[in-house]
């Protein structure tokens, strides 16, 4: 999910750049939802990459993957871009009608070369968002903003849907504290998020702790049962997530792609980083985010409030 949301930005540089351009995003099915909340997206192409992976002779994955080809091919592309430099973004690339760009051997995480029809040299001394922009804005000859623009806001049918399963219009203040992540050595210990939400509940503010696997959901009702007023909600979709997390007070995420989406769609927004360097993938691009803790070093609580405060107070 970060991978999609940190390439939000070249759609806004593109348009600007070049304003009659057309869009096409093909993106990982679980997370379409992102680039579909950019105007400046034309067409969202759903793949199921992993799910294929998963089962690569059974026919339903021969007639879907077929049935992409034929779609990538439909359309003549004046550009191909494969911002993520993986193994199944640059087949995608490759198989669709257009020239192709790419990170060269040096830029990339996989040796991708004989993918593209052109490489370029990308410093991983930068972000990961002004890789992205870098990469696109070399590829098709036109110059970047100093700063990115998401561009996204979460859809009003998406409020709507979020509304009918988990009311929160006439909740007062809330908090989304996003515990999970994919790692367990990112994850910030229990006790502080419960020294966090009870600082937050004395501050007339409502913890609210979304989940998405069974595990995550039994520590969400766990946290949520120890703090007066916190509330654990159902199931939700990406949609009703980014709805959730745009009427948000503040949220407050470990490594996980929900807490880039949280900084794109413009919330105050702390970034609990554990076990990797938020330099490189950090929270990016918005005054209203801050990153604390690094490789071997967790936030504490109070560093957590403070930072909290900090963001408020400039809103």
């Amino acid at each position: 999910m970060g991978d999609v949301v940190h390439n939000l930005p070249v759609v806004a540089d593109l348009r600007a750049a070049i304003p009659d351009c057309r869009v096409d995003w093909v993106v990982e099915e679980p997370f379409s939802a992102i680039p579909r909340m950019h105007p400046g997206v034309d067409r969202v192409i759903p793949v199921s990459m992993r799910r294929w992976r998963n089962h690569l002779f059974a026919a339903g994955t021969r007639k879907e993957f077929s049935g992409l080809r034929s779609h990538l091919c439909q359309t003549r592309y004046d550009a191909v871009i494969d911002a993520q430099g993986l193994l199944k973004s640059a087949l995608l690339a490759w198989m669709a009608n257009g020239r192709s760009h790419g990170l060269d051997w040096k830029s990339s995480r996989e040796p991708l070369r004989m993918f593209y029809d052109k490489v370029y040299c990308v410093p991983w001394s930068m972000h990961a968002v002004q890789r992205n922009r870098f990469l696109a804005s070399n590829a098709l000859g036109y110059a970047i903003s100093e700063l990115p623009e998401y561009g996204i806001a979460a859809p009003a049918e998406s409020r709507s849907a979020l509304e009918s399963v988990f009311p929160m219009s006439s909740k007062g203040q809330f908090a989304v504290l996003l515990h999970a992540t994919s790692a367990t050595r990112k994850e910030w210990p229990e006790i502080s998020w419960l020294r966090l939400a009870e600082h937050l509940s004395a501050h007339g503010v409502t913890s609210v702790f979304p989940f998405g696997s069974a595990g995550e959901r039994q520590r969400s009702e766990r946290l949520a049962a120890q703090i007066p007023g916190a509330r654990v909600p159902p199931a939700l979709s990406l949609d009703q997530l980014a709805a959730l997390m745009a009427r948000a007070h503040v949220v407050v995420g470990v490594d996980t792609g929900l807490s880039h989406l949280a900084v794109a769609l413009g919330r105050p927004t702390v970034g609990l980083y554990c076990a990797t360097d938020p330099a490189a993938t950090g929270l990016y691009g918005s005054a209203r985010a801050l990153n604390l803790g690094g490789v071997g070093v967790t936030p504490s609580v109070d560093e957590v409030a403070d930072a909290i405060q900090r963001l408020l107070e400039k809103t």
